[in-house]
């Protein structure tokens, strides 16, 4: 994958991971104290601000022809790439003199904004304060994060896109009870799913990265549909010729802090990373159509034989749901299905 092996990469890893963020919900005041610590070649610079007037930051590095978009925390729940984001910048910062790193910087241009939506991370809501759904306004743009980002996209211009989300517990690996730790995502342009160059080019780089997680974790990569949703922030920047790379963070057994999962996160950032470096014809994107769709079969929790009020035996299924009390998130359960669900998972079972 880089200059180092997939073990002593671990074992760094463990040590040097960025430590003073961690959990689920990840604020602008946890990550803002290290942003303002960065240090050449690191270029700190205020894209702009919040609807409630918190600040963006944008994060240049590097001064190469190839120009590389990353951003994260576009919903504000989803803080696994947000880490993940910050756990590259530690891997780049201890190996700035080796031959990957010293390329990246020469080679590419890469612009980070590491949380577009600090007003839903301060509520762990998808949306923004106004109720505006960031990945579902390209079009019309009506929330300050969105025009931000759509600036930003126009005047850096960049070749590709890495637009970084979370997924919901209940998808899994099709044909496996896996749960979908990662899954990749090359949008479609419009609804028929044509395979435009930009589309093949954007697989290409998915497909080097699921070869590098796949050695590492087997059958937990999944493929997120490829529908066509006309107001979707991958979808518009794919047809405006940005090829743009979604990587979806999902679970992992017992990881509901997603801890682990930022790890692979990062494996898949970095794996990615270092095909654009070592590529500059993006040909081989077959394989993409061989990762597994994502399913929908998995709860967090099932109680099996429930016996109900007509003495029928059914299955009861939840789901964790999120919400901040006193500043705090609390996880509860909420019931999604019941009935006969034999043909579905769950991360912990009991049985009546």
């Amino acid at each position: 994958m880089n200059d180092i092996s997939q073990k002593s990469l671990e074992n760094w890893y463990l040590e040097n991971y960025e430590n003073k963020i961690s959990g689920r919900r990840i604020l602008l005041e946890n990550i803002e104290p290290i942003i303002k610590s960065l240090q050449p070649p690191f270029v700190v610079e205020k894209l702009g601000a919040s609807e409630e007037h918190q600040n963006i930051y944008k994060i240049t590095l590097g001064e190469g022809p190839k120009k590389i978009l990353l951003w994260s925390q576009m919903h504000g729940n989803e803080s696994t790439g947000t880490k993940s984001l910050f756990d590259l910048f530690k891997y780049i910062e201890a190996f700035r003199s080796q031959p990957f790193v010293n390329d990246l910087l020469q080679k590419c241009t890469l612009v980070f904004v590491p949380m577009l939506n600090p007003d839903g991370a301060k509520y762990f809501t998808r949306v923004n304060t106004n109720g505006i759904d960031l990945n579902r306004d390209a079009v019309e743009r009506k929330a300050k994060e969105s025009l931000l980002l759509r600036n930003l996209l126009d005047t850096f211009d960049p070749h590709f896109c890495f637009n970084l989300h979370d997924q919901r517990t209940i998808f899994n690996v099709e044909g496996f009870k896996n749960p979908a730790t990662i899954s990749f995502l090359a949008p479609s342009i419009d609804e028929e799913r044509t395979l435009t160059l930009g589309r093949k080019e954007t697989m290409a780089v998915i497909v080097a990265m699921n070869k590098t997680l796949q050695k590492i974790i087997p059958n937990y990569i999944g493929r997120y549909t490829d529908e066509f949703y006309p107001t979707a922030t991958g979808d518009n920047f794919q047809k405006l010729g940005h090829n743009t790379i979604l990587i979806e963070a999902g679970h992992y057994h017992g990881d509901y802090e997603r801890e682990m999962v930022r790890k692979y996160n990062f494996y898949a950032l970095l794996s990615g990373l270092d095909y654009l470096v070592t590529h500059d014809v993006y040909e081989e994107y077959e394989d993409y159509f061989k990762i597994p769709n994502n399913g929908k079969q998995n709860f967090d929790f099932i109680l099996r034989d429930f016996v109900d009020d007509k003495n029928n035996k059914i299955d009861i299924a939840f789901q964790y749901d999120y919400k901040v009390v006193n500043n705090d998130l609390v996880s509860y359960l909420i019931e999604q299905q019941r009935g006969d669900l034999s043909t579905f998972n769950a991360y912990n079972e009991f049985k009546k």
